[in-house]
């Protein structure tokens, strides 16, 4: 099938129906880095498009299996998914994962964005999610997401994948970002190759160029836009935009109270003497505070209209519902009130454009969400520029970046895209993910004070989204009766840490991992975190989306499933209706690492991978683990690995895995892949990796010297035949806990460094990652009675 009858079946459209040249370059050419083309000329599709015709059709070996599609704002979620989903319908290879088809996944927190999509690594897919949610997972801190969870995303997200970067210019400290982790994917070792492609319509070069890409600049190839697409775009090219200088101007007044709303009642009365009520008209204001308050205005004036507000601060469920209305909806007679988020990938057009003044980059985004495809040629359309003093409250940009931008502005009298100047404005200084940096956030364990590496710095400049919030219907304590379960996406509303200042004295709560409950905030947060509020308490109307000053119950959304919190002394994987022996667990997963290896093309280290996968769960054979699933008369004789029993450990914190890795080392230190087979032994569930200490409230008998994790020294395993080994009754060993040679060698430390230096931080990932789907499909075909070849 050619390219062209691709995608016009991905559109539904007949033969007259042709994609642009540039499309059909992209998808039949070599993958380029930079992509380069106007707005309103379908980059999205044209990037899917070429991604899934180069693995469906073409068989493209060098196109990785996984499209991760990088958003810079949360609105642009819904429709991007919606868009891509329906394409995917129409040429018929739309499926969930395990059917061998091409699923489509939103990463954005919640429980419904645990691990589906990261069960099965040997699937063609495609993950959509905003730079916070995908780069805090790439630099292994994933917002949103259990801890125990970073290092699977991680390693999925680094190998096999396309990372597709769209509209650039609204990315600030992303862009560094998005750029050092390349290079360091271009000098790492990878289990699988991976690959970047920016995307823009004002796309400078020049703001790739960072300390480690740089040297790799010269040979980034760029694919634009041709004489056959530009006569085949006329219409859009040549789309007929008046410009001028709006009356109102935003000045140092306005940060007064009296000043500020003094300004906003002359920009709605400016609105509604502009506005044509047989079209649309769209508002750009810069700041969500303002845009909130200017809608309320708009309401007063123009009861019952069905005008719009976007911005980034809407709970999941609201922004689908307003994607909704802007694709199904009449736009005659509407309103659009937007911030910034509305600049790049929503698929709008108006009559009349309102923006205020904005760095130049953003300005040409704006001005292509009017006549975006031509259609008031004839009548004409028209964009007013709003002027911002440099006295005035320039945030969230610098006065000399809005000052190049009014320049420019000036001397236009003409918006329409090929008019406007190029984009020659510096990328802003930002904080640069060094080499380092990155090996540090390997090590998944919290400080010594329970906190981690802030990565906020390397994801979005300040001011921007920095956590979210989730609000539910309870008395005084969430965790009572029983705990309140985790957010799902729909839920979730993402907020700035400015507008999270002094939210934990209306009460604010955060789940404990060791504690295994939901803690009150007793300080500002920090970014990445996850907050539960009080519905009564206020602060949220699906209109308006987040404000603090309301005080009105907030209408709690109630998830539709419930996932556990994953604390770390849990076992809940080994808790099943179903009681399996250890030993036949042992070979299933050992099995199944077998498997996945062959699928997944992973011939390197599929020997340690599989034998991992064989001894992980030899812990279980500690008399802690044994008595837990044998505390309940429904639990058969014999060491399990699953059990119907709801017990609970007797030592808290214990884990099995470090178990299973001492008794490994015990018998196998010093063979020639013993540490790797370690590592991903002790890796299992995330919680034991490339440290080893007591919790900070562990506890162990009186003249028990080194404890850490529930294990004991001097504990002992029992020997145990299994799936072709054996292993010895062995005393559990902790002189690894100390720093340097010791009784058994080097220490845990040197030895897991050793290992990230060896295998780099992308590959030693993915092979942890292949141990613990291996367990986990195992697991699941067990409980279904599926058979083990």
């Amino acid at each position: 099938m050619s390219f062209d009858d691709f995608f016009r079946k991905a559109f539904g459209k007949d033969d007259k129906f042709a994609s642009f040249e540039y499309q059909r370059r992209l998808a039949e050419e070599q993958w380029p880095e930079l992509l380069d083309v106007p707005t309103g000329m379908g980059k999205t599709a044209a990037v899917v498009l070429a991604w899934l015709w180069k693995r469906q059709i073409k068989k493209d070996s060098d196109t990785p299996r996984r499209l991760v599609y990088c958003l810079p704002m949360r609105v642009l979620v819904e429709q991007t998914e919606n868009n891509i989903r329906s394409w995917l319908e129409n040429i018929g290879v739309l499926g969930e994962t395990g059917e061998g088809k091409v699923s489509v996944h939103v990463l954005m927190g919640g429980a419904d964005d645990l691990k589906t999509w990261a069960e099965y690594p040997e699937e063609d897919m495609i993950l959509i999610g905003t730079q916070d949610m995908l780069l805090s997972r790439a630099l292994m801190r994933g917002y949103g997401l259990s801890r125990y969870q970073w290092p699977i995303h991680f390693s999925l997200l680094h190998n096999d994948c396309l990372w597709v970067f769209d509209e650039v210019q609204l990315m600030g400290a992303g862009l560094a970002t998005s750029a050092q982790l390349e290079a360091f994917r271009r000098s790492f070792p990878l289990a699988k190759n991976s690959r970047s492609l920016w995307v823009s319509a004002t796309l400078n070069r020049t703001w790739l160029g960072t300390v480690n890409l740089v040297p790799h600049l010269d040979s980034f190839t760029t694919l634009s836009i041709g004489d056959e697409d530009r006569q085949q775009a006329g219409d859009r090219l040549a789309a007929v935009k008046s410009i001028a200088r709006a009356n109102v101007g935003l000045t140092s007044d306005s940060q007064n109270q009296k000043g500020r709303k003094a300004y906003l009642q002359a920009l709605c009365d400016a609105i509604l003497g502009v506005h044509d009520v047989n079209s649309q008209t769209l508002v750009i204001v810069n700041r969500v505070d303002r845009a909130q308050d200017l809608f309320r205005l708009l309401q007063t004036a123009r009861p019952g209209q069905h005008d719009l507000l976007i911005h980034a601060r809407f709970r999941a469920a609201e922004r689908a519902a307003q994607t909704r209305r802007l694709r199904d909806e009449a736009s005659t007679n509407r309103i659009v009130v937007a911030t910034q988020a509305i600049e790049a990938g929503v698929d709008m057009s108006s009559k009349v454009l309102v923006t205020e003044l904005a760095p130049w980059s953003s300005l040409v985004q704006r001005f292509g969400r009017c006549n975006r495809y031509g259609e008031y040629n004839a009548s004409g359309a028209r964009v007013l520029w709003i002027n911002i003093e440099d006295d005035a409250d320039t945030l969230p940009y610098a006065s000399e970046i809005l000052a190049a931008a009014r320049n420019k502005l000036n001397e236009l009298t003409n918006a329409s895209p090929q008019a406007l100047p190029a984009t020659d404005e510096a990328h802003p200084l930002t904080a640069v993910l060094r080499r380092k940096d990155l090996l540090d956030l390997f090590n998944t364990d919290p400080d010594l004070s329970g906190f981690d590496v802030d990565i906020s710095d390397y994801i979005r400049d300040s001011g921007q989204p920095g956590l979210q919030v989730f609000w539910r219907d309870f008395d005084d304590n969430p965790n009572q009766p029983e705990p309140q379960v985790k957010a799902v996406r729909t839920e979730l509303c993402p907020i700035s840490i400015g507008q999270a200042t002094d939210i934990h004295k209306r009460g604010a709560w955060y789940w404990d991992t060791l504690g295994d409950q939901w803690v009150k905030l007793d300080r500002n947060p920090r970014p990445g975190m996850t907050l539960l509020l009080k519905a009564a308490n206020g602060g949220y109307d699906e209109r308006i989306g987040f404000d603090a000053g309301l005080n009105k119950r907030v209408v709690a959304i109630a998830p539709e499933k419930s996932m556990p919190e994953n604390a770390y002394g849990e076992d809940w994987r080994s808790r099943q209706n179903k009681a399996i022996a250890l030993t036949a667990h042992l070979g299933h997963v050992a099995a199944q690492a077998q498997r996945l290896c062959s699928a997944v093309g992973e011939a390197k280290n599929d020997a340690s991978v599989i034998r991992a996968g064989r001894w992980h769960d030899l812990g279980k054979t500690h008399k802690v683990f044994d008595a837990t699933m044998h505390s309940c008369d429904k639990a058969p004789a014999g060491f399990l690995a699953k059990s119907p029993c709801r017990g609970r450990h007797g030592r808290k914190f214990f884990r099995h895995e470090l178990a299973s890795m001492l008794a490994w080392l015990a018998q196998h230190d010093g063979e020639p892949d013993a540490n790797i087979i370690a590592y991903l032994i002790a890796a299992h569930h995330g919680k034991v990796r490339m440290s080893l200490r007591a919790m900070p409230t562990e506890e162990a008998e009186p003249g028990i010297k080194r404890f850490a994790r529930g294990i004991w020294d001097s504990d002992v395993l029992p020997a145990l035949d299994f799936d072709g080994e054996h292993s010895d009754e062995t005393t559990l060993k902790l002189a690894l806990m100390e720093i340097g040679e010791g009784a058994q060698g080097a220490s845990w430390t040197e030895r897991t460094l050793k290992l990230l230096d060896q295998y780099g931080p992308f590959q030693l990932a993915w092979l942890e990652t292949l141990v613990r789907l291996a367990d986990w499909r195992a697991s699941a075909a067990e409980q279904q009675g599926a058979g083990h070849e």
